[in-house]
C-alpha cells in the first residue's frame, strides 16, 4: 500500500472471542484516543466476526468513533486468511494512519500477515507509543507526527524508539496489561459502518471445528499485591518463600522471566515484557536483578519493595525501599512478622 495518509484515524483491531471483547482490546482503546487527540483525528475500530454488532455500543463507550464491522458466518472463529483478508481490505478502503492490535496469540497471527500484504513496517511487543516529529540525519528532512514505537531491544540493553516514516499505515502490537483501561463513558455513540467483504475460496481452505481453552492459574492483573521471585532464588523448592510471602499477605505469586526459564514455576506466573504487565498497590521483587524486560512490565506498581544480595542490582533504580541481603534470611523474617500483625 505504502499510501500516506496524515488525516488517516487511529485504529484498534477490536479482538474478540465467542462474542466478547478482549482485554486488550479495550486497553488498546484509551491509548488509540490518546493519540488520535495528539493528531486531531478520529478512533477506528476493525471489527471481524459473526453477531458481533452489539460489541460496537462497548468501543463507542471506551473512546472509539467509527466500528469498521464486518458480519460473516465465515469469520464466526478465528482463521488466520479470512481474517488478515478482511482487515486488509478495510485497510485499503478506508487508509487509517496507524493501526493497533493485541500482542496475543491471536494478534501475534494476524498482524504480521496485514503487515505484509499492506507492505507497512510493523513493531512487536511495544511498552509505549507516542507521537513526534523525526529529523533524517542524512537528509535532514523532517518528518512531522510519527509514530514512536517504544521497546526494549538488544537483549534489553536499550530502549529503541522504531518509526516507519514511508511505509503506511503505522503498525504495532501490545500486550495486554501494558497500557491501563480507561474508564468507559457511559451511552457515548459513534457509527457503525457495516462493510460486507466478499472472502475469496482459497482463504477458506481452513476451517475451526473445535476450540479448547486453558483457563489461567493465576489472575496478576487483578492482584493488587504481588511477590516475584527471580533467579535469585535458586531453585524450585526455594521458590516456596514467595508463596509464603504471598500467603501472609494476601496477595499473588510472580515471577521473572529467568525464574520461569529455570523452571523454578509455570510461565502464567511470569511478569515483564514477555509475560504479565501488573499495576499492584504493591509489588515485591524478590531475588530479581531488575533487567528492562521485566521493569517494564511492574515499574508502574505503586509501591515496590526489593529484596537482593546484590546493592547494585537495576531492581534497586525503580523500588522505593530496597533490601540488601540474604533472601534465605529477609524472607522468612518478613512473612514471620506479617503473620504475626495479622494475627493482633
Amino acid at each position: 500500500m505504502n499510501r500516506k495518509n496524515p488525516q488517516g484515524e487511529v485504529w484498534i483491531f477490536a479482538e474478540q472471542e465467542d462474542g466478547k471483547l478482549q482485554d486488550v482490546a479495550l486497553e488498546l482503546c484509551g491509548k488509540a484516543r490518546e493519540l488520535a487527540d495528539t493528531l486531531g483525528v478520529k478512533v477506528g475500530a476493525a471489527l471481524p466476526g459473526y453477531n458481533v454488532e452489539k460489541l460496537a455500543e462497548t468501543l463507542f463507550e471506551y473512546g472509539v468513533d467509527n466500528v469498521y464491522l464486518v458480519d460473516d458466518p465465515n469469520l464466526k472463529r478465528f482463521t488466520s486468511q479470512p481474517y488478515a483478508y478482511v482487515v486488509e481490505k478495510l485497510i485499503d478502503k478506508y487508509a487509517p494512519q496507524i493501526v493497533l492490535y493485541g500482542a496475543t496469540s491471536l494478534g501475534r497471527d494476524l498482524a504480521p500477515r496485514v503487515a505484509s500484504a499492506t507492505r507497512s513496517g510493523m513493531t512487536a511487543d511495544c511498552t509505549d507509543l507516542q507521537i513526534g516529529d523525526v529529523v533524517d540525519a542524512k537528509t535532514k528532512e523532517t518528518y512531522k507526527n510519527l509514530l514512536h514505537q517504544i521497546r526494549p531491544a538488544f537483549g534489553g540493553n536499550i530502549i529503541a524508539t522504531i518509526i516507519n516514516p514511508e511505509q503506511w499505515p503505522q503498525m504495532a502490537t501490545v500486550r495486554e496489561g501494558v497500557f491501563p483501561r480507561q474508564a468507559p463513558t457511559p451511552n457515548r455513540t459513534g457509527e457503525i459502518v457495516r462493510e460486507k467483504i466478499e472472502i475469496p475460496a482459497e482463504c477458506l481452505v481452513v476451517e475451526a471445528l473445535e476450540r479448547f481453552v486453558e483457563e489461567k492459574k493465576v489472575d496478576l492483573k487483578g492482584a493488587r499485591i504481588v511477590v516475584a521471585g527471580g533467579a535469585g532464588l535458586g531453585s524450585k523448592e526455594n521458590f516456596k518463600l514467595v508463596f509464603d510471602l504471598a500467603n501472609a499477605l494476601g496477595g499473588a505469586v510472580g515471577a521473572s522471566r529467568a525464574a520461569v526459564d529455570g523452571g523454578f514455576i509455570d510461565r502464567d506466573y511470569q511478569v515483564g515484557q514477555t509475560g504479565t504487565s501488573v499495576r499492584p498497590a504493591l509489588y515485591v521483587a524478590c531475588g530479581i536483578s531488575g533487567a528492562v524486560q521485566h521493569r517494564v512490565g511492574m515499574q508502574e506498581s505503586a509501591k515496590i519493595i526489593a529484596i537482593n544480595k546484590d546493592p547494585e542490582a537495576p531492581i534497586f533504580s525503580i523500588a522505593h525501599y530496597g533490601i540488601v541481603g540474604d533472601l534465605n534470611v529477609i524472607m522468612p523474617m518478613l512473612t514471620k512478622a506479617v503473620r504475626e500483625r495479622v494475627a493482633e
